[in-house]
């Protein structure tokens, strides 16, 4: 007597139909197997599920079994086992269903997805990630299966791999005009603070402030900048102008040191519309300080003063040397000074000279845009930094706050 068995794999969220027929004409279960796995059914069907365990290990012991054999055992004990959560015998059932010609394709996908959430689930991450690369190579990707790799990287404490996997789930979703995963983001950022790797936790937390503009994002984006001991001085006052345009709370000493900064790099009218600021949130003026911030203030505006005087021969003498750094700085404080049109030409004549850090210059070019007032102009210059540039992380800020406006 031979016995033709239909049964159903019940794999977490997945319920895989097995095969009732056979493509192959021998494939009939030879009279011991079929027994035990008639008997096997019977429990299962009744959730005697221990019994059905029994059964099937019974049936794999059994000796001169066909390939169809194994294959109907393999299935029954995917079944069993995966609700039991015995995971190492449901993994390897699984791993021979997949590999067996007898497969469809369309079983093989569900079986693949199976595999890499029973082995999630049973925390074998590696087993997990590799049953998900599979998946992948063989159906494409797909949302739920990226984050289920990046989880398994995550768990795994591959916290490079979470961050290259993310990036290049983002660069793709960005071709297709998909939005990224939040969760995915987040496993970025923490893996970056895990890896104590400052610019890809910044990078993270641009990516999340992008497409997630929360508050908490934010703060911990700039938290970022703020402790980013490397960067140049140009950069450390850009830092704070970006902190200032979205509303973080800067201290007494904050104004203090950009102002300090501004004057440094010879920009006194920047230096002093942040002073300006600063009073008119009334966080200067007030206090054990004011006396010295009303110095520093007065400093500022000699300092402007001077500028403005000598604006027309320190723009003949930029003019006259080889490189564009201070052809640059002349056009950048004619914007500040109210000159937009003629500080921007100067901004971009000088670039065309060539500037020793042309990056900050073009960081600062779109600030000048900004405050001229042409935001398409100002977003287009942000865009040009590249990936890789100090000033790139800067830049991305605003573009998002200008994208936000």
């Amino acid at each position: 007597m031979f016995y033709r068995l239909r049964f159903y794999l019940l794999s977490m969220s997945f319920a895989l139909a097995c095969f009732s027929t056979s493509a192959y004409a021998e494939d009939v279960l030879t009279p011991e197997v079929g027994v035990i796995l008639q008997r096997a059914q019977t429990a299962f069907g009744t959730r005697h599920y221990a019994q059905a365990m029994h059964d099937v290990k019974e049936a794999n012991a059994i000796r001169h079994m066909s390939d169809y054999d194994k294959y109907v055992i393999a299935q029954m004990q995917a079944a069993v086992a995966t609700q039991v959560g015995d995971v190492p015998a449901a993994l390897s059932a699984y791993e021979e269903l997949i590999n067996s010609p007898r497969t469809s394709k369309d079983m093989r996908h569900k079986l693949l997805m199976s595999e890499a959430d029973m082995a999630y689930r049973g925390k074998d991450y590696q087993r997990a990630i590799e049953a998900i690369q599979r998946y992948m190579r063989e159906f494409g990707p797909t949302p739920q299966m990226q984050l289920l790799l990046v989880q398994s990287y995550y768990l795994k404490k591959d916290y490079m791999n979470v961050i290259q996997t993310v990036k290049e789930i983002v660069d793709a979703d960005n071709r297709e005009w998909h939005k990224p995963q939040e969760s995915e983001l987040q496993m970025m950022a923490a893996s970056a603070t895990a890896l104590h790797d400052s610019a890809q936790e910044t990078r993270a937390y641009l990516l999340l402030t992008t497409y997630y503009p929360r508050k908490e994002y934010w703060a911990l984006l700039l938290h970022g900048l703020i402790t980013n001991r490397n960067l140049p001085l140009p950069l450390q006052l850009d830092v704070y102008r970006i902190r200032l345009a979205v509303g973080d709370m800067l201290r007494p000493a904050d104004f203090m040191n950009m102002t300090e900064i501004a004057l440094q790099l010879q920009m006194p009218q920047l230096a002093l519309d942040m002073m300006t600021q600063g009073y008119q949130l009334k966080v200067l003026g007030v206090g054990a300080e004011a006396a010295r911030q009303a110095r520093l203030k007065a400093m500022a505006e000699k300092a402007v003063a001077e500028a403005k005087a000598g604006r027309i021969g320190a723009e003949i003498q930029a003019k006259a040397q080889k490189t564009g750094d201070a052809l640059f700085l002349v056009g950048y404080n004619d914007v500040t000074f109210g000159e937009t049109q003629k500080g921007l030409a100067l901004m971009q004549q000088a670039l065309k000279k060539g500037v020793r850090h042309p990056d900050i210059a073009r960081l600062h070019l779109g600030l000048a845009y900004m405050q001229a007032g042409q935001r398409k102009q100002a977003i287009a210059a942000f865009e040009t930094i590249p990936e890789t540039s100090a000033a790139y992380d800067i830049a991305r800020l605003w573009i998002i706050k200008l994208s936000h406006t």
